[in-house]
């Protein structure tokens, strides 16, 4: 499902392989140069937070400005974390 360039990233951005699955499990997405970005908005961040419940939720909070790129055929492209707003096509 990793890359091997994702798996990297992941481990160079220290974005656990669990936070990238809540992302694309909860997360919203959006198309971007013909990849889906999976990425954690106002209204799923709240919902996570009563799911998870408040103080894992801020443990966990340097992870929510994450995002996830997946190819077409399913497969992690690369994991980066926010730095400015998402553009989608």
């Amino acid at each position: 499902m990793f890359t091997s360039h994702a798996q990297t990233r992941s481990q160079q951005r220290n974005i656990p392989h669990f936070v990238v699955k809540m992302i694309m499990d909860h997360g919203n997405y959006g198309r971007r140069k013909g990849a889906d970005v999976y990425f954690l908005d106002k209204r799923t961040r709240k919902s996570l937070r009563q799911s998870l419940g408040r103080q894992i939720y801020n443990k966990l909070n340097n992870f929510w400005d994450s995002y996830v790129v997946v190819s077409d055929d399913g497969d992690i492209i690369t994991v980066a974390k926010r730095t400015k707003r998402l553009k989608f096509n």
